[in-house]
């Protein structure tokens, strides 16, 4: 939810900007996973959550583009810290100079929305954002569900549903922005709240919402950015899913989905063989991973915290030793993930539990730590990754599409 503070502030920063008044505020907000790594790629399951960080705009369209209307195609966005965005959407093929560039995301989420026979028009925009780029947090899908979003509300009456929002910024950040990903982070920012995602069939997911008060069960969640960049990081990335499926491949499939630990053991040295140790490794993660999500959905619906969080801690255990996304491999002298861990489960003894937290090898770790213990392990984690690196989350309903 944009509070009133923040309102004003985008309304006098855009009119500052553009030197007009917006006739929009608008939000999306960032996702933690609660459960789930790296399964959403191979038709698993998930455990997800909105966040109160997000990104907001004021906007002001500028009409559909046509003959007579020339600002309905031409998009500019002021975004802080990024500076002036400006596309002409005449044109929404992808650009090869633009791969890796918000232009990319804001281009190729228009694209999908033209594909899937929606409006789509020119607008300003000044765009503020508290989640961290890089933090984990995924502000690359609260962005993309953002600009939908704003088409969503100018141009076609609201009518662009959570699950198309999503699946058109994945369609933006695979094909445009040229980041592989699954489905898991968009949905997340788009729904808001808690949801369990079953990706057994990708176009269309089984995604339950989950009614949990994080702020009654004693513990806060807290996520540490322990710093490292995911610029260099496309290529570890693209290997999780590609080592996944060529497991799957020996099994007759595409994805892993419906493939057991039993199965795959049972074919082990055959996939030793043909894939690589690391790629067995990372189809027993997924086998264990997309069961235990599963799992954590049904605890918090039961009311048992205890069990989530022993869940939690399996999940982590299972992403440091069987899918390896703590460290890259050639860079050991760099592992600030595993330092944020070990620091974590000295520090919180069994006031806490602690898991890698998104796609790994840099940048964030999650912990859910006892409230009596917080200030003692922010201070910990501050010490050792700077000041601010520590925040302390809430879990809960993104409140979106406010109109001024």
């Amino acid at each position: 939810m944009i509070i009133a503070k923040q309102k004003s502030a985008l309304n006098d920063r855009f009119i500052k900007q553009f030197g007009i008044y917006p006739s929009l505020l608008i939000s999306a907000a960032g996702r933690t996973e609660l459960g789930g790594n790296h399964t959403d790629h191979q038709n698993g399951q998930v455990i997800a959550a909105a966040v109160d960080l997000q990104v907001s705009a004021a906007v002001t369209g500028g009409g559909v583009p046509d003959e007579a209307n020339e600002l309905g195609s031409l998009v500019e966005i002021y975004s802080e810290g990024f500076g002036l965005i400006e596309l002409d959407i005449t044109d929404l093929s992808p650009l090869e100079d633009e791969v890796g560039t918000t232009a990319a995301l804001v281009r190729g989420v228009l694209a999908g929305l033209k594909d899937q026979g929606f409006k789509v028009g020119g607008f300003k925009a000044y765009i503020t954002s508290d989640v961290p780029p890089g933090s984990g947090l995924s502000s690359s899908a609260a962005f993309e569900v953002l600009i939908g979003r704003i088409q969503s509300e100018l141009y076609n009456d609201g009518s662009v549903s959570p699950v198309e929002l999503a699946r058109i910024g994945r369609f933006a950040e695979n094909e445009y922005f040229g980041k592989p990903c699954g489905l898991m982070d968009q949905m997340a920012s788009a729904f808001g709240g808690i949801i369990y995602i079953d990706f057994a069939y990708d176009d269309c997911p089984i995604i339950e919402e989950i009614d949990f008060d994080f702020d009654k069960c004693g513990y806060k969640l807290c996520i540490t950015n322990t710093g490292g960049s995911h610029a260099d990081l496309t290529d570890e990335y693209a290997a999780v899913p590609a080592e996944m499926s060529a497991v799957a491949e020996l099994f007759g499939q595409e994805k892993l989905r419906g493939i057991t630990t039993e199965q795959i053991l049972e074919k082990a040295t055959d996939i030793r063989d043909k894939a690589g140790d690391r790629a067995l490794l990372r189809a027993l993660h997924f086998a264990g991973e997309t069961e235990r999500a599963k799992a954590q959905a049904e605890a918090l619906k039961d009311g048992d915290f205890g069990e989530f969080l022993r869940l939690v801690k399996e999940s982590g255990d299972s992403s440091y030793k069987l899918l390896q996304n703590i460290y890259v491999a050639d860079k050991s002298g760099i592992q600030s993930i595993a330092v944020g861990l070990a620091m974590s489960e000295a520090v919180l003894g069994e006031d806490g539990v602690c898991r890698v937290h998104g796609g790994g090898f840099a940048g964030t770790i999650q912990a859910f730590v006892k409230d009596d213990a917080v200030d003692r392990y922010r201070e910990a984690m501050d010490k050792l990754f700077g000041d601010g690196a520590c925040k302390v989350l809430r879990i809960g309903r993104d409140n979106v599409d406010d109109e001024c």
